[in-house]
């Protein structure tokens, strides 16, 4: 697909996926797709393509069951935080990710000498505020909840002494690879040595999957730190790679989230039915 025909896809997705979680279950076939000026069968197809399953399927991962569910088969963190981790490379699906954090004394300066490119892009989940330097992405944000202006005063309070320039085209390989999960991104992580601790924690959560703040806590060695865990989950900067929307409350509470409750509850029903669309039956 070029871009222009991803562009108007992403954009009928992330309304269709709108339509459905203010509507229920109750919602129809042929409403929705009457809603976005599409016949059914099309509409359909075109769903199915972008989502892995069915308007009606996509739904039932909506219900507020999912959390539980998800929570039932997650990958213990504990089990896998010995591996090599993704302090070199690491695959999310056929995406290659690389990235590399800053280091301490820069996070200290607040970005001085930094120049941090930014754009706007559509998404599946709505708006996607992307911010980056040289060496890869250092911010995700969406704005579908907050608002454009909320979400780039967010992200670039994080560094401010760092100079902003508008610059969508450097940033789209990585933003395309990121949202259709092909290619390579790259991030340069921008934050304090245990935020970084928690947000590779985070990268080893597979798609489809959710985990725990305590679980997390216990995988970087740090059991008591549940608190602390929660804050450095909702200070990610960089939304949708770095899945801080797949840590749940132990009582499989969706818990918060930074962009809004609606955009992580989408994403975390995006995810489970692409998962399960792929799966061997």
């Amino acid at each position: 697909m070029d871009d222009l025909q991803d562009r108007y896809h992403y954009r009928v997705i992330a309304r269709a996926l709108e339509e459905i979680d203010a509507a229920g279950p109750g919602l129809t076939l042929e409403a929705l797709a009457g809603r976005l000026g599409m016949s059914p069968a099309h509409f359909q197809r075109l769903f199915t393509a972008w989502v892995g399953v069915s308007p009606k399927r996509y739904q039932q991962y909506l219900t507020l069951d999912l959390a539980r569910e998800l929570i039932a088969r997650r990958l213990p963190l504990a089990e896998v935080a010995d591996r090599a981790g993704l302090s070199g490379s690491g695959r999310l699906h056929d995406l290659f990710l690389r990235w590399e954090a800053m280091a301490p004394g820069d996070v200290a300066r607040g970005g001085a000498g930094l120049v941090i490119g930014w754009g706007w892009f559509p998404s599946p989940f709505g708006e996607v505020l992307a911010m980056g330097t040289d060496r890869g992405l250092c911010g995700m944000a969406f704005a579908a909840e907050i608002g454009r202006e909320a979400a780039f005063a967010d992200l670039a309070v994080r560094w401010p002494a760092a100079t902003f320039r508008h610059a969508p085209a450097a940033l789209a390989p990585w933003v395309q690879a990121a949202l259709g999960g092909r290619g390579e991104a790259a991030l340069h992580l921008i934050g304090a040595p245990f935020q970084i601790k928690v947000w590779e924690a985070l990268l080893a959560i597979p798609s489809g999957h959710v985990t725990t703040y305590g679980d997390i806590a216990a995988a970087i060695g740090c059991p008591r730190a549940v608190r602390a865990v929660g804050t450095a989950v909702g200070r990610n900067p960089v939304a949708w790679l770095i899945p801080c929307h797949r840590a749940l409350r132990k009582t499989g509470a969706l818990g918060g989230y930074h962009w809004g409750l609606p955009v992580k509850r989408a994403m975390l029903a995006w995810e489970a039915a692409r998962a399960d669309a792929i799966a061997p039956k």
